[in-house]
């Protein structure tokens, strides 16, 4: 009896919901019909305003109001479809309700928010462009696209690479095409019996007949370091554009040029040499500074001890080397043991 009872009632439960579900058909078509319209008009916003912000300078600010406008008009076509389909339904409440628990949502999508407020403020504030570019950390490229979440660079070997805005927006980004000009430089080392202007002048020459190269500022040459094996000679040169192609081939001309030319002219481009002095730490000098060879200043008083051939040596060490191992054999016998006991 009690069976029935439960089962009757199960019934009636459902075929309520069955015809509230119906009553509230109409209403349900109507309001995503408006969620619909709200979602196309916040598409035609969005496109309406990039097309009116073209410009460079205008552009960044067109993606920041065409975002906010299309995400203000799919929020009201919500809450508008949501009062339709549920007549009790009160924006206050919602409202009420994310209050309660704006804390934990805050939490749950920290990341998500710093990256959407990072990537706002990087479309106002403009630190970079879209057709920048740009290096930040280990990656450098031309930016595609900066969203709210993320940046995408296009790096040079054709890889796209997302970066969080967040990280782009606190830490340090290089913006190589942030002017209109960029300055080159290179070092080039002579050896130190060479002319020094006569090498200055060669690369000037070199920097100003490329037809790429800036006159203003001009072109120059200058000593930077005295190093170890060659005098380093610095060639600095502006360009325009400051784009990564363009600097690639101005290097490899200028380059190329400059080592053809200096060569022509006799000056050496040395490469780093290192002297290695073997010392035989069991010859009778050693310690002894006024007559030991290697390391020290010749003593012109006194007679300069002559350097020991290198195969002798070697042969002097696999000498004692193999007497001390003879040695230790020889010691450790037991017969030898007794003998000398």
């Amino acid at each position: 009896m009690g069976e029935n009872i439960t089962l009757s009632g199960a019934v009636e439960t459902m075929q309520g919901w069955l015809q509230s579900a119906i009553a509230l058909l109409p209403n349900i078509v109507i309001g995503i019909v408006v969620l619909i319209i709200f979602l196309i008009l916040g598409k035609f916003i969005r496109s309406f305003i990039r097309s009116r912000t073209k410009d460079k300078e205008t552009r960044n600010i067109g993606l920041v109001l065409g975002r906010l406008g299309q995400g203000v008009l799919v929020i009201l076509g919500f809450l508008i479809a949501a009062i339709i389909i549920f007549p009790s339904f009160k924006p206050a409440d919602l409202l009420a309700s994310l209050g309660i628990g704006g804390v934990a949502i805050g939490f749950a999508f920290k990341d998500i928010l710093q990256n959407f407020l990072a990537g706002i403020l990087i479309l106002l504030t403009e630190p970079f462009q879209i057709d920048d570019q740009i290096i930040f950390n280990d990656y450098e490229g031309t930016v595609e696209r900066i969203e709210t979440r993320a940046t995408s660079i296009r790096t040079y070997d054709g890889r796209r690479v997302v970066i969080p805005n967040a990280e782009l927006f606190t830490n340090s980004v290089i913006v190589n095409t942030a002017y209109d000009r960029r300055r080159l430089q290179y070092d080039i080392g002579i050896g130190y019996g060479d002319d020094i202007q006569k090498a200055k002048k060669i690369i000037l020459d070199v920097l100003r007949e490329h037809g790429e190269i800036l006159e203003n500022p001009n072109p120059e040459a200058i000593v930077v370091d005295l190093a170890d094996s060659t005098i380093n000679i610095r060639a600095r040169w502006w360009v325009d554009p400051p784009r990564k192609a363009d600097t690639i081939a101005s290097y490899d001309w200028v380059l190329e040029n400059i080592c053809t030319r200096l060569v022509a002219a006799g000056i050496d481009l040395p490469f780093p040499t290192q002297q290695i002095l073997l010392h035989d730490q069991t010859e009778e000098t050693d310690g002894d500074r006024s007559r030991q060879r290697e390391g020290w200043p010749v003593n012109p008083d006194k007679e300069t001890p002559r350097a020991l051939n290198l195969s002798r040596s070697m042969l002097t060490m696999v000498k004692a080397q193999r007497d001390s191992e003879r040695d230790g054999t020889r010691n450790g016998n037991p017969e030898n043991t007794r003998s000398n006991d």
